[in-house]
């Protein structure tokens, strides 16, 4: 935490060094030990990159005099916020406030100098000495501005072959058979839930399935929680009219799991306990249509309370297969020298056959230069010498962790550990914390830690792109141990849900307050949080957020349920970056709650991330100035995308709209001015409720886009010629009869755009719920297409055949019900398979 917490500091010191004189004064004694601190926190930081080793024994020191004199800085800044704001009410009555009543001198920063000013002479002394020894030695190189590769994320399985084999003949044979609970067993970091999830993302598995979930029933479960998580699965994979909203969650979770077949994995089963507090909600067990349970646990007597079958118990790895996962993480793609090979099973040997602890290791591996291996070497026999248990072994892989990624991966064990993380969340976070500067360096930051293996990647986008993660439970503990050994929890709220205590051991210092579970306490207490950095609220049982909230200067990132309002007060909160007003679990059931925003939404300048349910973005008037930061508008109800609109959110990246065509069929939204938006990546445009509006609203596509989603727009299918020739589109979504007739051709666009390739980078195209009947296209006019989605065209029977062709092409997923359309697709698979060998996976939905 040590180089975070300096780098917080410099950017703090920054702003208190251009804030308005007026509003702001400081005496020429305060600027001059404000200057004096800036000099010597960027040496102290610089050393930190330089000399890590060497730094380690300062680490606490550094982080501590750091943290307080951060503390002295915002605080002044917060209070004479809190003046100026006193001084305006005043004033308006007639009584103006003399400003000398706090002028603020820093006298408590000489108290922090006289920490700060020895750490940084003893590090010079000893940077004086290594240039002297060994000569200049750079900085450790820091993350650029243009994100590295994302990583791949690999599916493959060490070791687990047999078991696999033998869990995927059990969830899959007997297709008729009694409901079956198979318990997976082992000590933790043996791979329980790689194998469960190697099963459960499995081709045949998902064919086999038509419904499926996963929960994590950790040793914190709150049973609530839990069949709230699952019901929110399966309520996307059943009809609508399946279930009456009006019953319980559980009755409704009764309901789907006895009427219909189902996988559903139960990972991280603590106690007996926990089985009997869920069972209750899986319906019939003897239910005969071969539903099953996977079950992963540590502890073999849960395993035999929940089923009389014998648990399938995973076995530490041999060395042979060590070798090869160790092999994979590390040096996957090169021929080690013998003393290098030598080195490399010297860390099998050291990893004992845990399959966690050698994925962690060959992650340091994989990140560090040749010459480090003896030194990770004999840091992991060391590891082994000093304990019999495996937690030092994988805590070297924050040992070795760089120093700009180290505040990242501890942030992550503020969440809790059975909850996957949603990684455009997680960015907006580490970006609202000073961690990283934009989304391009947060991206750079993760794939780091994706490529030692610390979150496990969990699900990804249609793109391909990272949607999610998280963390096993061993890296899970360390990261939440180390954050607390380095006193992280001043700043971030780590497990606690009474804001009350919180407040009690942590008001003056807290910069991130995140809930997760509905919350008894007042958030009245929110008013001493006075340094707030970051405020996730989204699941208190609250409707309202106190005033004083609205008077948290150093807000940045403000998070809370639907339905609340968003108050003129809004604009105070000039510093804020991302405000995100979203249903929580207990309203998702209500998605129809809007969210009214104040016309002071306009004056933020900062504002980058606007993401909730708003029924109407107030028309500008006056003192409305451009948004010119803000990146992501959504979810907005009736946009009217005057030239004027356009203009003030003109640098937006992501945007998505909702019209109602049953109440605004004669409204003229002027989506025309849409190709505005140059740099517009992202766009989402849903009509509910019928509608006319195709007459009067076509849309003009800007050419930047990358992603477009249309829902219940009923175009004609001749409209698809513009969307063709967009150059940049990735992804194409074509929701709830987004376009309209039974006959869709792309031969006649070629004579439209003889210089433009059509769809020449789509790799993913989803059309559900359509009429269309016949389809005909070629592989030409899809030539990086990789993911094809038919869902709900019952019209549909067959595709051309030529669609197989698609070199990239490598799944089609289609609705399961539609059986003369899964027989087509399954025909050209075959077909391909058998006259050019490629696999293409066909996937039932």
């Amino acid at each position: 935490m040590a180089y975070a917490v300096c780098h917080s500091l410099i950017q703090t010191i920054d702003r208190i060094l251009n804030l308005d004189p007026q509003k702001y004064p400081i005496s020429d004694d305060g600027k001059k030990q404000i200057k004096d601190l800036l000099a010597r926190i960027e040496f102290i930081k610089l050393f930190l990159q330089k000399y890590p080793k060497e730094a380690a024994t300062f680490l606490t020191d550094v982080t501590n005099a750091a943290n307080q004199a951060e503390d002295v800085m915002e605080h002044f800044i917060y209070e004479h916020y809190r003046w100026n704001l006193q001084a305006e009410k005043m004033a308006a009555v007639g009584r103006p406030r003399n400003r000398t009543e706090i002028l603020y001198d820093f006298r408590e920063l000489y108290i922090v100098m006289a920490k700060i000013s020895p750490i940084a002479q003893q590090m010079a002394e000893i940077q004086h000495k290594e240039e002297q020894q060994h000569g200049l030695r750079p900085a450790t190189t820091m993350s650029s501005s243009a994100p590295v590769s994302q990583p791949d994320v690999d599916t493959e399985t060490v070791g687990l072959e047999e078991y696999l084999k033998t869990i995927k003949g059990l969830i899959c044979g007997q297709p008729s058979s009694q409901r079956q609970i198979i318990p997976i067993t082992g000590m933790g970091g043996i791979g329980k839930t790689t194998l469960a999830r190697t099963v459960y993302n499995d081709e045949d598995v998902i064919n086999e399935f038509p419904v499926r979930a996963w929960i994590v029933v950790s040793h914190n479960y709150k049973v609530e929680n839990i069949f709230g998580e699952l019901l929110y699965a399966l309520e996307k994979q059943i009809p609508d009219d399946l279930v009456d909203k009006s019953q319980t969650v559980e009755n409704k979770l009764h309901r789907i799991l006895t009427l219909q077949k189902y996988l559903i994995v139960v990972d991280d089963l603590w106690s007996a306990k926990a089985w009997d507090d869920i069972r209750k909600a899986f319906g019939d067990p003897n239910k005969r249509d071969g539903s099953r349970i996977v079950i992963t646990t540590r502890d073999e007597t849960v395993a035999a309370h929940v089923t009389f079958s014998s648990p399938h118990k995973i076995k530490l790895l041999s060395p042979e297969n060590s070798w090869i996962l160790l092999k994979k993480k590390a040096f996957r793609y090169r021929e080690l020298e013998p003393d290098m090979e030598k080195i490399a099973w010297e860390v099998v040997a050291g990893c004992e056959g845990l399959p966690l602890a050698i994925v962690l290791i060959g992650g340091i591996l994989s990140e560090a230069e040749m010459e480090a291996w003896g030194d990770i070497a004999k840091d992991v026999k060391s590891a082994v010498e000093s304990t019999t248990e495996f937690g030092k072994r994988i805590a070297l892989s924050y040992t070795y962790l760089p120093v700009d990624l180290r505040p990242c991966f501890l942030y992550m064990g503020g969440f809790p550990e059975d909850q996957e993380i949603r990684i455009s969340k997680l960015i907006k976070l580490w970006i609202a914390e000073g961690f990283v500067g934009n989304e391009n360096e947060a991206k750079d930051h993760l794939y780091k830690l994706v490529r030692r293996n610390l979150p496990v990647i969990t699900s990804l986008k249609p793109n391909a792109d990272f949607k999610s993660c998280s963390m096993q439970k061993m890296v899970f503990d360390m990261a939440k141990s180390q954050a607390l050994d380095e006193n992280y929890e001043r700043r971030l709220s780590i497990g606690h849900q009474d804001l009350t205590r919180l407040a009690r051991a942590y008001a003056s210092t807290l910069r991130s307050c995140l809930t997760f579970q509905p919350s008894e306490s007042s958030l009245g207490v929110l008013r001493k949080f006075k340094l707030l950095r970051v405020l996730d609220v989204v699941e208190t049982d609250a409707y309202s957020l106190p005033a004083p909230v609205f008077e948290l200067f150093h807000l940045r990132y403000l998070a809370f349920g639907c339905p609340m309002e968003v108050p003129h007060a809004i604009s105070r909160l000039q510093n804020l970056r991302a405000l995100i007003v979203r249903p929580s679990k207990r309203s998702r059931n209500h998605s129809n709650d809007n969210v009214d925003l104040p016309l002071e939404i306009w004056m933020m300048p900062l504002l980058t991330h606007l993401v909730s349910s708003f029924d109407l973005l107030p028309h500008p008037k006056g003192a409305a100035s451009a948004l010119k930061e803000l990146l992501t508008l959504s979810l907005v109800k009736k946009l009217i995308c005057t030239e004027q609109i356009m203009g003030l959110i003109h640098n937006l990246k992501k945007l998505a709209i909702t019209y109602f065509g049953d109440k605004y069929q004669n409204e003229d939204y002027q989506l025309k001015n849409l190709c505005l938006l140059t740099q517009l990546e992202k766009l989402t445009l849903v009509v509910q409720k019928g509608s006319l509006l195709m007459m009067k609203a076509k849309p003009v596509f800007p050419k930047s886009l990358k992603k477009l989603t249309l829902s219940g727009w009923r175009f004609p299918w001749e409209d698809m010629k513009a969307i063709s020739a967009l150059p940049e589109l990735q992804v194409l979504k074509l929701r709830d009869h987004a376009f309209e007739g039974g006959a869709w051709s792309t031969f006649d666009y070629e004579s439209a755009y003889e210089d433009v390739e059509l769809f020449d980078k789509l790799e993913y195209m989803l059309i559900q719920e359509s009429d269309l009947e016949d389809w005909e296209t070629e592989k030409d006019h899809f030539p990086a297409l990789k993911r094809l989605v038919l869902n709900r065209c019952d019209k549909l029977k067959e595709i051309p055949e030529d669609i197989g062709r698609i070199l990239e092409l490598k799944l089609i997923e289609v609705d399961r019900a539609n059986k003369s359309l899964v027989e087509c697709v399954r025909g050209i698979r075959d077909k391909q398979e058998q006259d050019y060998g490629r696999v293409l996976q066909v996937r039932l939905l």
